[in-house]
């Protein structure tokens, strides 16, 4: 993940950094050029050169005082495209770029490489980190049952990782049962079942076309008779998010009153991740973010996306088929890949 992205930035750097630039010199002896003048004569290889005698003293120091928005804007325009093809939706490309060129702006900071890149990894270490980081499993110790909703649309992934969120529990000596929320789609009570069998796990079921709030409220009970550590809800997607969707887990949210609303977005999506953030998190308010299918896209700008949108925590990111391929997010391990 992020390999492509990493890949665009050190080229970027590199060609800065090795662009030969004629330097004017008053002795015969031909002067040591540094990394800052070569950078500041790349954004002024349009530029006529002037005598050294008749350039103003200060101007020596480089360019960044007489820079324009215009030179900024080309000094981004690599890294516009890089985020854009590494799956960064556009809205959020915008966001981000316009943030550095502020920044740049504002410090009065040459528009190198170096400069870029550290404010893009701040931008980025905010976005990842600067929600309120989210331990399930500290929540699960504090209040029995924990009520955890997942929700996201169809295809994503989400009943697969709710079976990989419960083995994770498991692992750490938690109960669990399932509630069978999706009773909309034909096959997904099999589906979430075989997971329960593999499991061991108990699940709580309706028949098809069933009230889903009924079958989460019968699962909490269950939990309470039973002492069991955690409810995890699974509920019905559509091949897009639409307002049955919205008013049905609306309706489960009321009667059963979660503790936590995981959204589950797929890795490959790209644009549709944050779109989809961006519905949920205003319909029914989201607490956290699973991101599945990480292991088959190696862009990730889904991660950044919903994390800028939600302002929401990134909790895991799915890495594969089996229970076992469910990865507890780490902002700093993943900014590592990138710069």
């Amino acid at each position: 993940m992020f390999g492509k992205l990493k890949e665009a930035f050190a080229k970027f750097k590199k060609d800065v950094e090795e662009e030969e630039i004629p330097v004017e010199t008053v002795t015969p002896e031909e002067p040591k050029v540094s990394l800052k003048e070569r950078i500041a004569a790349k954004f002024h290889r349009d530029d006529k050169p002037e005598e050294k005698e008749e350039e103003p003293k200060e101007d020596k120091k480089g360019f960044f005082a007489k820079r324009s928005e215009d030179k900024i804007d080309q000094a981004l325009e690599d890294f516009e495209d890089a985020l854009i093809q590494n799956n960064v939706a556009y809205d959020i490309t915008e966001r981000i770029l316009e943030e550095i060129k502020n920044e740049l702006l504002k410090n009065k900071q040459k528009a190198s490489a170096e400069i870029i890149s550290e404010k893009l990894n701040e931008i980025l270490t905010d976005v990842l980190t600067k929600p309120t980081q989210l331990d399930l499993l500290a929540e699960a110790k504090k209040k029995q049952p924990l009520v955890i909703l997942f929700v996201g649309v169809n295809g994503v992934g989400k009943t697969t990782n709710l079976a990989k969120l419960a083995k994770f529990f498991q692992d750490q000596k938690k109960s669990v049962v399932f509630a069978a929320g999706d009773t909309f789609r034909a096959a997904a009570i099999e589906q979430l079942e075989a997971h329960a069998k593999k499991l061991k796990i108990k699940m709580i079921k309706h028949k098809y076309g069933a009230d889903p709030a009924a079958v989460a409220y019968d699962a909490i009970e269950h939990a309470k008779a039973k002492g069991i550590d955690i409810v995890m809800i699974d509920t019905a997607g559509r091949q897009h998010a639409s307002e049955d969707l919205m008013k049905e887990l609306q309706k489960i949210k009321r009667v059963v009153s979660p503790d936590f609303t995981l959204l589950v977005v797929d890795a490959l999506t790209g644009n549709d991740a944050v779109e989809q953030a961006r519905y949920f998190s205003q319909m029914i308010n989201i607490d956290g973010t699973i991101v599945a299918k990480t292991d088959a896209d190696e862009r990730g700008g889904a991660i950044i996306s919903t994390g800028y949108e939600t302002s929401k925590p990134i909790l895991f990111l799915g890495t594969g088929q089996t229970y076992k391929d469910l990865e507890k997010f780490d902002p700093k391990k993943l900014l590592k890949k990138i710069l």
